[in-house]
């Protein structure tokens, strides 16, 4: 693919494409090298990006989404691997997702929550993953249950199954999982989709032309659908593998 002068200048000005990763998602960061590199499809589509400019990749780890995005004008990282959100687009440029995950509600099978809209009244409480993607998401659109944010997936799963909350959001693949694991809980329909991007600092268009075309070659030839299986992701996500 060729890449433009100003590609380079916008994406490296170091020579060296220092990327953002988040290492909270565990979809997109599955595992860790014996060096504690973090290994996944975020760290893979960053070392892409890098290897179609020619240059090294330095990966820059961050343990929570918001704290990677407040550092957009920081001149920590070049590219940041996160989710697109409304919020964070009146600060980031986004390119167009390689992954869409679903984010659902977990409830427990005797409340009576028959929509989604359901649960947004007084007396809910939601526990969520703070300033995920679909925190924000929530916090734009409810206005009546009270979100209870925690410092982790890992913790807000624990608030609801420790009864302190009577509404979990999260990501489909991880609440499939406590479905499976504990009896009595039901899952609620996807209440939005989470678009896990490459975020840049605003006033670089010529470079997120070039990632939306690496982005949409990578899955038109295969190249992220063969990553997620390579990571044991493909089942997790509900894609059907090749």
């Amino acid at each position: 693919m060729f890449v433009p002068d100003v590609v380079k200048q916008q994406l490296a000005p170091t020579g060296i494409l220092r990327a953002g990763i988040n290492l909270s998602n565990f979809l997109l960061v599955s595992g860790t090298a014996a060096d504690g590199t973090p290994q996944g499809i975020s760290p893979d589509i960053a070392n892409l990006v890098a290897t179609t400019l020619g240059l090294p990749c330095e990966l820059i780890s961050f343990d929570r989404p918001g704290k990677l995005a407040d550092a957009v004008n920081q001149g920590i990282w070049d590219i940041g691997n996160i989710a697109f959100e409304a919020e964070r687009a009146q600060t980031l440029d986004f390119s167009h997702p390689y992954v869409v995950i679903e984010a659902n509600f977990l409830v427990r099978h005797d409340d009576d929550f028959l929509t989604n809209q359901d649960v947004d009244r007084a007396g809910t409480r939601i526990a969520v993953s703070e300033r995920s993607a679909y925190d924000l998401w929530l916090t734009d659109h409810f206005s009546q249950a009270q979100i209870i944010r925690a410092s982790s997936i890992q913790a807000a799963h624990d608030l609801f199954l420790d009864k302190k909350v009577n509404v979990l959001a999260s990501l489909k693949p991880k609440l499939l999982e406590e479905v499976a694991n504990h009896s009595g809980l039901r899952m609620m329909p996807p209440f939005t989709a989470v678009k896990q991007s490459i975020g840049l600092a605003k006033g670089k268009a010529e470079s997120i032309a070039f990632i939306n075309a690496l982005i949409a070659q990578s899955i038109e030839n295969g190249w992220i659908a063969a990553q997620l299986e390579t990571h044991g992701m493909t089942r997790k996500l509900g894609i059907e593998p090749h």
